[in-house]
């Protein structure tokens, strides 16, 4: 019984901690943010199809399947192009920590509901 309580707790505790990649990173590209005038608005901190994927904010916790996000200061391209920069990621690989099993990589692994 004191296992599955800690269990919860931790799981509780974890979604709450749950970021999306613009609060994780501080790039200041998300509405509202420091840097919209020099770089433009990320897209994926706007709506899009990506809505919720790993239980993120629009695409903000599947960053790196979206063309035009920032890395290492500079706008990224498309996907095929930085995916091989991504999966050494740091806020990639806690994403994948966070969703465990749920984990979504590529777009081709989200389902239709």
């Amino acid at each position: 019984m004191c296992y599955i309580y800690k269990y919860v707790l931790k799981e509780k505790a974890s979604h709450m901690e749950r970021k999306n990649c613009w609060e994780m990173k501080e790039c200041g590209r998300q509405p509202g943010g420091a840097n919209i005038e020099m770089m433009g608005t990320c897209p994926a901190a706007l709506p899009n199809e990506y809505d919720h994927t790993n239980r993120g904010k629009y695409a903000g916790r599947f960053c790196w399947a979206v063309t035009g996000t920032l890395c290492g200061g500079q706008i990224q391209g498309t996907f095929a192009r930085k995916m091989k920069d991504c999966l050494h990621c740091e806020f990639l690989k806690r994403v994948h920590e966070e969703e465990g099993r749920f984990f979504i990589l590529t777009p081709n692994m989200i389902k239709d509901e």
